[in-house]
């Protein structure tokens, strides 16, 4: 959380949040950066003009609970391990995909790419 509350902070002690929205920067991140971009708008997204989200990873709880994606015991270590209910409660409160809710939220680019091995693209299974 200290990650997205930092950013935050940053823009306050910068005086960009008393600049006019219209007038404030845009923001972008890719992969985990793209998570910051999700987690920070969803939490402030007065704060914002415009987001670029690149190969975002925004659905965390749902990734980090399948242990057979890429990349994901190994990050328990840094991102904490989900099947646990302490971390799991954690994770949910920045977790993008599962915070999206009815608000102004400014115009956001979110760019996906078919061939990411990290940030990988759910596909419809048919039964």
């Amino acid at each position: 959380m200290n990650t997205f509350t930092d950013f935050h902070r940053k823009r306050r002690l910068s005086g960009e949040e008393q600049i006019h929205v219209e007038q404030s920067s845009g923001y972008s991140g890719g992969s985990a950066g793209g998570l910051l971009m999700g987690a920070v708008t969803n939490m402030r997204p007065d704060l914002f003009k415009a987001v670029v989200a690149q190969v975002p990873f925004v659905d965390v709880l749902n990734t980090m609970l399948d242990a057979s994606l890429p990349l994901t015991t190994s990050e328990y270590i840094e991102w904490g391990n989900p099947n646990e209910k302490a971390a799991y409660e954690y994770m949910k409160q920045y977790s993008p995909y599962d915070n999206v809710g009815r608000r102004n939220y400014p115009s956001m680019l979110v760019k996906v790419s078919l061939n990411d091995s990290q940030v990988l693209i759910g596909k419809a299974q048919s039964s």
